[in-house]
């Protein structure tokens, strides 16, 4: 099937001229369709001396000529798999694409022109002006602890990131999935659906974010056996014991691997009187950060401004320091594991004593992180094989498995 966009006709032409038109325009054999028909049909009477209607129509083509016209026809865009999975979060956001895996890996950030009203960047690019744009610009996050903060901005970057994922000749509007976390409101919950019909979509699964990362992480949450997911995304952490394909106990906590980055930056201004930026404190995090001793310290020389004198400052920091730094939050994630366990019926607790714990999401890479969890429940922690894709991987692979586990 392939669809043929603005077939021109004048006024005083007779509908059968449209296929006749749109065949020469494409260089297509009437012999070579099988079926056809007029998918949309609009006029353009803007001159009164010249009105034309204007023609979109769907053509079934014989077998043996589909892939030809694909390659040659002008205009022409072909039917392709329209089931994408969106993961949708507060520091980035990924695509998953059936039957091509992860497509878009991005910051989810909007370079915001104030006077013109106008998006000026969207992902990376728009991530490199975050504190470096001038006064009219700003560089926001609309997503924020896992919930939309600014409704039309977050339309705004859903499109152009399903566009850029699908390509813009897409035949169809995509059915999506997209995660949100499991504490959310209903009208949260409400608002991030509304804005993914806006932004295109025909149709909308909504999937809690710890039934994701189950899924993304390859275990069968449809047999009656405790698992437990600890998802530390960039908005939120959710933690959760999921046992056939459902939430049994849950405990979504406002900690994130964002919180590790306000952490270092408030240990920094602090301690030295020196005041770092978001992009500082992440590469501080990722490269010296932990939340369990190291076997060998290391250090690193950050710069930032003086928050005295104004001026441009270099400090060293030590991984004990950032450790110290980051260990209220991480220690909060920890206890808020040991309370989900506590409330975890006892048969489910003891198949998650047997099974471990399974962490996803960018904040689970924090080094030593396993080894906190492991000392505070007694209990087998293990990390995703890729957990910053998992729950994007999971929510794309939802409809698949929702088809499968309602026909089971």
């Amino acid at each position: 099937m392939i669809r043929i966009k603005d077939i021109k006709i004048r006024e005083d032409l007779l509908e059968e001229k449209v296929l006749e038109k749109a065949l020469q325009k494409n260089r297509l054999q009437k012999e070579d369709v099988k079926k056809w028909y007029i998918y949309k049909k609009s006029i353009d009477a803007r001159k009164k001396e010249d009105i034309f209607y204007n023609y979109t129509i769907d053509i079934e083509l014989k077998d043996k000529n589909k892939e030809k016209k694909k390659r040659t026809g002008k205009g022409i865009t072909m039917a392709a798999t329209t089931d994408i999975g969106i993961d949708l979060g507060t520091s980035s956001i990924l695509v998953y694409a059936k039957g091509k895996g992860i497509v878009l890996k991005e910051p989810s950030v909007v370079a915001y022109d104030k006077d013109a009203d106008k998006v000026r960047a969207i992902g990376e690019e728009a991530r490199q002006m975050i504190g470096r744009t001038p006064g009219n610009i700003m560089a926001v996050r609309p997503m924020r602890q896992g919930v939309i903060t600014d409704f039309l901005i977050t339309e705004r970057m859903l499109r152009y990131f399903i566009q850029k994922a699908m390509g813009r000749r897409a035949f169809r509007k995509p059915r999506i999935s997209i995660c949100v976390p499991s504490g959310v409101t209903e009208v949260e919950r409400k608002a991030v659906e509304e804005a993914t019909y806006q932004a295109g979509a025909r149709e909308v699964l909504i999937v809690p974010e710890p039934v994701a990362a189950a899924i993304g992480s390859g275990i069968d949450i449809t047999k009656p056996c405790g698992n437990m997911i600890v998802d530390i995304g960039g908005g939120t952490t959710d933690i959760a014991v999921i046992s056939l394909a459902g939430t049994v106990v849950s405990n979504p906590v406002k900690i994130s691997s964002e919180t590790f980055d306000q952490d270092i930056i408030r240990y920094v201004r602090k301690t030295y009187n020196v005041f770092i930026g978001e992009q500082t404190a992440e590469a501080v995090k990722i490269r010296i950060g932990s939340a369990y001793p190291r076997a060998e310290e290391k250090t690193m020389e950050i710069k930032g401004r003086n928050v005295i004198t104004g001026l441009p400052a270099t400090i060293t920091v030590s991984s004990d320091e950032i450790r110290g730094a980051l260990a209220q939050t991480t220690n909060q994630i920890a206890d808020a594991i040991c309370a989900v366990l506590e409330k975890t019926p006892p048969e489910l607790a003891a198949d998650i004593a047997d099974r471990g714990i399974v962490l996803t999401g960018g904040g689970s890479l924090l080094s030593g992180l396993e080894d906190l969890i492991e000392s505070k429940t007694g209990i087998n922690t293990m990390t995703a094989e890729d957990p910053m894709t998992a729950v994007a991987i999971g929510t794309g692979k939802f409809i698949e498995f929702l088809s499968g586990y309602r026909e089971e």
